[in-house]
């Protein structure tokens, strides 16, 4: 299915471009209907730590939430929680009142749309969990036997609000780890 050169990936460790001192993805945000539903979900059913909260945000006289946020001047954050999430990265969730809102989660086909994947040690245990917790899963797991995601095996679920993540394992590396020196960030491994 792929040539080599198809993914190939360059071994040069020195990086000229980009924004000066990245080190990473700080945090994820996202909109969620329901802050409660979704810290029951991340909290209890994925395992993240909840932290802290902020909120109500608005400026119903001014246009703070348009200039800062680019939203209607007249939305409200009735709340964002931040949680942690293992060794990755941490989440912003938000729960907005706006007049105009967009109810509809984007797929992946739509400009917007998204997935966040989890890392899981024991794939078919992590599959177990979700089932048990009445989690809809999205088709059956799909095992890579070739090309750079060799070894991975992953498959889509779906939030209570049908928000997309994906559980993926891959314990003994992927394929592309075979012609590279460099490799992708991996939550057992933080440090490059």
């Amino acid at each position: 299915m792929y040539t080599i050169k198809e993914w190939r990936v360059s071994n040069t460790t020195t990086k000229t471009t980009g924004l000066p001192g990245l080190r990473g993805a700080e945090h994820i945000g996202f909109t969620v209907p329901d802050l409660e539903q979704a810290t029951h979900f991340f909290v209890d059913i994925i395992g993240c730590e909840q932290f802290y909260d902020i909120g109500p945000i608005s400026d119903p006289n001014g246009d703070w939430m348009q200039q800062q946020l680019n939203v209607p001047n007249s939305t409200v954050i009735k709340k964002l929680r931040f949680f942690r999430c293992k060794n990755g990265s941490n989440f912003e969730v938000f729960e907005y009142q706006a007049d105009d809102q967009n109810v509809q989660v984007p797929r992946n086909c739509d400009v917007g749309g998204h997935h966040i994947a989890f890392y899981v040690d024991d794939f078919d245990k992590a599959l177990a969990h979700l089932q048990q917790h009445d989690i809809t899963i999205l088709g059956s797991p799909v095992i890579r036997d070739s090309g750079p995601s060799a070894g991975q095996t992953w498959v889509y679920f779906l939030s209570p609000w049908g928000m997309q993540f994906e559980l993926v394992s891959y314990p003994d590396g992927k394929g592309y780890e075979t012609t590279c020196t460099d490799r992708l960030w991996h939550p057992r491994f933080p440090e490059k």
